[in-house]
This record gives structure tokens, sequence and C-alpha cells, in this order.
């Protein structure tokens, strides 16, 4: 697990951006997720090979260090469950500010696990 700057309260330090270490976090902080994760690394597997490029694959290990830097932050996580709550909201204004504020969660995550 790498130290990288503190962003507040974590439950866990940032992993490394590496297939073993992403899981072994992931079985920290969302075990539920584990059979999602290996599904979606076999699939990316498969994609690597078919192309015969990588790019699969590191589409798989960004997309997971987003969701467990998510995750391993209370203060995104609580931020990304709040907006996904609002995403079908009925007034149009709270819909769109839910999407806006989605999309700037995952950025800063993003962000984050590419420091």
């Amino acid at each position: 697990m790498s130290t990288q700057a503190n962003h507040g309260h974590e439950l866990i330090p940032r992993p490394e951006l590496t297939p073993d270490a992403l899981r072994a976090a992931l079985a920290l902080i969302a075990p539920g997720r584990l059979d999602e994760m290996q599904a979606m690394k076999d699939e990316a597997f498969a994609k690597a090979v078919e192309w015969q490029s990588l790019s699969p694959v590191q589409s798989w290990v960004l997309s997971w260090a987003r969701d467990i830097e998510i995750a391993r932050r209370p203060d995104l996580a609580v931020r990304y469950t709040q907006a996904e709550n609002n995403l079908e909201h009925e007034d149009p204004a709270v819909a769109r500010e839910a999407l806006r504020e989605l999309s700037a969660v995952l950025d800063e995550a993003m962000k984050a696990v590419r420091e």
C-alpha cells in the first residue's frame, strides 16, 4: 500500500496500481464486490488478448483504483452516494446537480489515483 497525500480520514492507505494490491484493498473495504471485480478482470484480460493491446487491462486497473479511492475515503463515499441517490430526482435541477456532483467525485478520485 502506498503512502500518498492525506485527504482527510481514510479507511485504508491507497493501494498500488496492481491487480493484487487492488484486490487486497477491495477485500478490506468492499468484499461484496470481489466477484464483480474478478468478472471485470477476466473480461479485460480476454479483450486484451483479442485486441492485442494492454489498454483494456490498464482501463480495468484505473477503474478499480478509482472505485477503491472513493470507498476508502468516507468524504468521497458520502458525496458519491448522495449524488447517486438524487440522479433520478423528480426535480430536474436536483438531478442535474447530482450528475455534476457525481462527475466531480469520479474526477477527484481519478486525479488522486494518478498522483
